[in-house]
């Protein structure tokens, strides 16, 4: 088994034993950490396997927690049905987001994504009677499961269930990156031209990933919102756009496991600075101009290179 596939399951294994030796308060950022992370994963599906960067993937953080929170408050469905409801819709919205965005290409679809997320800010400040406006949505439930299951009401319940969430969502991602589909997403993202050539629809494959990305950034808002207990217009704001995207590529783009490095590494190295410091984020842009320069393949690129190279003296061995 290769080693990364055993430090994967070693690490699997850790975050399930997790609840019966962390303290409350730990567990709290150890719950906001793995809905960060699949936050972060699913905006690479956009940037490392397409290169489509987005300014404004809050949208679908956000778009996810208001739909989610709402379900909840004003409908009796269980929990996890709320969830996949509000990552549904978040998804269906991406599609014309999708449709728009992709008109344009390079720094212009970017900026496309921002005004978009933008638009939505604008929208739940503004529409107070479903939003709740400036105020947010308060008190956003962590009703039961199906057939009165009351573990999801409990912070270790809730846990685990957003665990499940991340777990099953990387799988999806790996087996979809892996697959024709995620091929022709790499093609796009090294020439575009050429895959235009072969015949390949790619407007149709981008507005596809855009999609998926978004459902996926619904699901991690569609979490946040029964965690935290509220949903406010803060999700939707280009800071946090800003925010993902900076993990994602400290992670490690085009990686799938790197956005999830990358967004414990924000987290803890926030968490860290800001107990010192009002200035953290001088500090932490140093750190990101760091990476950017001297290692931008990022945290996973660092580790598997690491890796390789002492791999390398054993296979010299035993070809002497």
């Amino acid at each position: 088994m290769p080693v990364a596939s055993i430090a994967g399951l070693a690490v699997l294994a850790l975050l399930v034993a997790a609840p019966f030796g962390l303290p409350v308060f730990a567990m709290t950022l150890l719950n906001e950490l793995v809905i960060l992370g699949l936050f972060a994963m699913s905006l690479d599906l956009m940037v490392g396997y397409t290169r489509l960067v987005s300014f404004g993937h809050a949208a679908a953080y956000g778009i996810g927690a208001y739909a989610s929170g709402y379900i909840l408050l004003h409908t009796e469905l269980p929990l996890p049905f709320a969830v996949a409801l509000a990552a549904a819709i978040t998804g269906i919205i991406a599609i014309g987001v999708g449709w728009l965005c992709t008109m344009a290409t390079g720094v212009s679809f970017s900026m496309l994504t921002l005004a978009f997320a933008q638009l939505c800010y604008a929208i739940a400040f503004k529409w107070t009677s479903v939003t709740g406006g400036s105020d947010g949505l308060a008190g956003i439930p962590r009703r039961a499961g199906p057939f009165g299951i009351e573990a999801l009401t409990t912070k270790t319940g809730f846990y685990y269930f957003a665990l499940a969430c991340l777990v099953g969502a990387f799988l999806l991602c790996r087996a979809l990156v892996a697959s024709p589909f995620g091929a022709v997403l790499r093609g796009i993202r090294e020439n575009e031209p050429k895959a235009v050539a072969l015949g390949y629809n790619t407007r149709a494959y981008k507005i596809a990933v855009v999609a998926i990305a978004y459902a996926l950034g619904g699901l991690a808002g569609a979490l946040y919102a029964p965690f935290a207990g509220f949903a406010n217009t803060e999700l939707l704001f280009w800071l946090l756009s800003g925010q993902v995207l900076i993990m994602v590529i400290i992670g490690g783009s085009g990686t799938l496991v790197g956005p999830i490095l990358g967004a414990t590494f924000f987290m803890t190295l926030e968490h860290q600075l800001s107990s010192y410091t009002e200035a953290w984020a001088l500090f932490f842009g140093l750190v990101f101009i760091a990476f950017v320069l001297f290692a931008p393949q990022g945290i996973w690129g660092l580790a598997t290179e690491w890796l390789s190279r002492g791999k390398a003296p054993a296979k010299e061995v035993r070809h002497g």
